[in-house]
C-alpha cells in the first residue's frame, strides 16, 4: 500500500511518515498542493493525506484537481479550528473520504496520540468508493420541491414496500454513519419535508468542531431544522439532532419528555459518537416499534449489534447497500446479523422513511 503525505510542515510530514511506515505502508511526501499533483502522477498512491492550509495551493484546491484529474481516496488532516472545520466539511462534500484531526502541539509526541486512528483511517480509505458531491442531486431536488410544491412522496425514489407503514404516533429515527457520512447525509436529509413527524438523531463519527460545522451546513440545505446536540435537549418533530463529536449521546426521559443527552465517551466503545450506545439507550425509553434505525456507510461494525437487536424487538431498520456506500462496513455487518428490513442505496433511504412515516396530511 502506498500513501502520499501532503503537508507544509516538515515536522508533521516526518511524524505522519514515521507512523505510516511503522505500519508497513510505503510513503512519499509533498510540501504543498502543487508538489502533490506532480507526485500523484509519478507515485500513483493508493491514498493521499492532505493538509488543509498550505502555501501555493491549499488542500481544497488540490483536492478538486485530484478528483478531476486522477481520482483516488483522500483523507483530510485538519486542525480542530472553526476555519479548518469549514474547509474540511467542504472537502468531504467534494469527495474526500474521511478526516483525521491534528492534535494541539505536534511536538513532544502529540501526533502519536492519533497514530492508531491515522493508520485505521488510511487503511479503510484505501478500499473506499469515490463519490463526487453526492449530495448535489438531493439539494437540487429539495429546492425544486419547495418551489413547485410537489408532494414529498413524489420527490424521491422509493423501493418496493415489503413492510407495512407504521401507525401514526410519536417515534424516533436513529441514523448511524461514519466514513463518507457528510455527503451521504446530504443525499438523504434534504429529501425529508419540514412536516416529517418524527425527530431524527444522527451519530456521525467525527471530532468536535467538525460536527458543529456539519450541522450548520446541513441546516442550510434541509427543510428540517438541523442542530448540534451539545446539551440535554428535548427532541421534537421537524428537527434533526447531530450528536456532538468527541462525545457519546443517549436518549433519556425527563419530566415525561424524550431527550437527547450528550455524555462522556465510553472507552469500551472504539468509535464515537457511538451508534450502539445511542440505539441501546433508545430501546430503554422508546418501544421498539416506534423506532427506525438507519445504518449508513462506515468502517467497522458500530451500530450493527444494537440495530439488529432493535429489529429483533420489532423496530424497523435500513442498511445502506454496497452499491452506494463509500465503505461498506457498518451496514454490511447489520445485514450479516440478519437485522436489516431493507437494503437500499442512499438515494432511496428518504423515500422509504416517507413510506413508513408519512407526514401529516400526506396523500395516501
Amino acid at each position: 500500500m502506498k500513501v502520499l503525505v501532503v503537508d507544509d510542515s516538515a515536522l508533521m510530514r516526518r511524524q505522519l511518515t514515521d507512523i505510516l511506515m511503522a505500519a508497513g505502508i510505503t510513503v512519499q511526501t509533498a510540501r504543498n498542493g502543487v508538489e502533490a499533483l506532480e507526485m500523484v502522477g509519478a507515485f500513483q498512491p493508493d491514498v493521499v493525506t492532505l493538509d488543509v492550509t498550505m502555501p501555493e495551493m491549499d488542500g481544497l484546491a488540490c483536492l478538486k484537481r485530484i478528483m478531476v484529474e486522477s481520482p483516488r481516496p483522500v483523507v483530510m488532516v485538519s486542525a480542530l479550528t472553526e476555519a479548518g472545520a469549514e474547509t474540511t466539511i467542504e472537502a468531504l462534500r467534494l469527495g474526500a473520504v474521511d478526516v483525521v484531526h491534528k492534535p494541539q502541539g505536534i511536538g513532544g509526541g502529540g501526533i502519536r496520540r492519533i497514530a492508531d486512528e491515522l493508520v485505521r483511517t488510511v487503511r479503510g480509505a484505501a478500499g473506499a468508493k469515490l463519490h463526487r458531491a453526492r449530495g448535489l442531486r438531493a439539494r437540487l431536488q429539495h429546492a425544486r420541491t419547495k418551489i413547485i410544491g410537489h408532494d414529498p412522496l413524489l420527490a424521491v425514489k422509493v423501493a418496493p414496500e415489503p413492510v407495512a407503514p407504521l401507525p401514526s404516533g410519536p417515534g424516533v429515527v436513529l441514523i448511524g454513519v461514519s466514513t463518507g457520512g457528510p455527503s451521504t447525509l446530504e443525499e438523504i436529509l434534504p429529501q425529508l419535508p419540514d412536516a416529517f413527524p418524527w425527530p431524527v438523531v444522527v451519530a456521525q463519527h467525527m471530532p468536535p468542531t467538525f460536527t458543529t460545522t456539519l450541522a450548520r451546513r446541513l441546516d442550510e440545505v434541509c427543510a428540517l431544522t438541523v442542530v448540534e446536540a451539545t446539551q440535554p435537549t428535548a427532541i421534537e418533530p421537524g428537527h434533526v439532532y447531530i450528536v456532538r463529536g468527541g462525545m457519546d449521546a443517549v436518549l433519556t426521559r425527563r419530566m415525561g419528555k424524550l431527550m437527547v443527552m450528550p455524555v462522556p465517551q465510553d472507552d469500551k466503545q472504539p468509535w464515537h459518537p457511538s451508534v450502539d450506545r445511542l440505539v441501546e439507550s433508545a430501546l430503554q425509553h422508546v418501544e421498539a416499534n416506534r423506532l427506525v434505525g438507519v445504518l449508513l456507510t462506515g468502517m467497522g461494525v458500530d451500530g450493527a449489534a444494537a440495530m439488529a437487536e432493535l429489529n429483533a424487538r420489532g423496530g424497523r431498520t435500513i442498511a445502506e447497500s454496497e452499491a452506494s456506500a463509500v465503505v461498506w462496513g457498518m451496514p454490511a455487518d447489520l445485514i450479516r446479523r440478519k437485522g436489516a428490513d431493507m437494503v437500499l442505496p442512499a438515494e432511496q433511504v428518504a423515500g422509504q422513511l416517507l413510506r413508513w412515516i408519512r407526514p401529516e396530511g400526506a396523500r395516501g
